[in-house]
């Protein structure tokens, strides 16, 4: 499988300053429902210290950019609610866990599944395996490999790809504790559930809605 992340321009940030290449994104199946918002990253579940780097610097630029919002956020709103959509029946059973860890993870953001959909999740595949194609703030889409979950984990390649939605870099250099590790670890790490730091990382980015966006948090760098 392909160990790359391939990063999208994105328009009105210094996200060009970054000097990453642009990709062309795999075209989803004829039955997929269209993406509700132009994805701004790719995010893949296997990948190399360096790509985490590149990852790391276009969330910053992302929350950067938003932080102008977060002023005009107010008080703490309530959860929240973040709808999907799936496309991918073969893994309906790991995305349903996937959305249970997460609600019962964080506080501030809560997903559901819905018509009136956020993002969503589709399958097939390709040889970059598993990834997410979003914008780090509920948006775009999750695209499932099938290869890839035959060798990994298939509900912590899903939990994990739900984190890169909700405002999480990759971490592979991580232990396999920390799910934002992803194939770091290897295939015999079955863990899917985030650890303390990542739940208060999504906490945090998602503490004033939508809005709010932005907010610092402390995401780990590449070793």
């Amino acid at each position: 499988m392909s160990h790359r992340r391939i990063l999208t321009s994105l328009a009105g940030l210094a996200a060009a300053a970054l000097a990453v290449p642009s990709f062309a994104a795999a075209a989803p199946t004829a039955s997929t429902p269209a993406a509700s918002s132009a994805p701004t990253t790719v995010s893949s579940y296997t990948g190399s210290p360096q790509d985490e780097a590149a990852t790391k610097a276009f969330y910053d630029a992302v929350m950067k950019s938003a932080r102008a919002k977060q002023a005009k956020a107010g008080n703490k709103l309530a959860a929240v609610t973040v709808t999907y959509a799936v496309d991918a029946p073969s893994f309906a059973s790991q995305i349903s866990s996937s959305t249970s860890i997460w609600n019962s993870s964080v506080s501030n953001v809560h997903l559901v599944e819905g018509s009136n959909y956020d993002f969503y999740y589709t399958e097939g595949n390709d040889s970059r395996g598993s990834y997410a194609s979003t914008d780090g703030h509920g948006s775009g889409y999750i695209f499932l490999d099938y290869a890839q979950a035959e060798q990994y984990d298939p509900v912590r390649i899903t939990a994990h790809e739900t984190g890169h939605v909700l405002g999480l870099p990759d971490h592979y250099s991580g232990p396999c504790s920390e799910l934002m590790s992803g194939g770091g670890p290897g295939p015999s790490c079955t863990n899917p559930n985030p650890d303390a730091t990542e739940r208060a990382q999504v906490n945090s980015l998602w503490a004033n809605g939508f809005a709010g966006f932005g907010a610092k948090a402390a995401f780990h760098t590449s070793k």
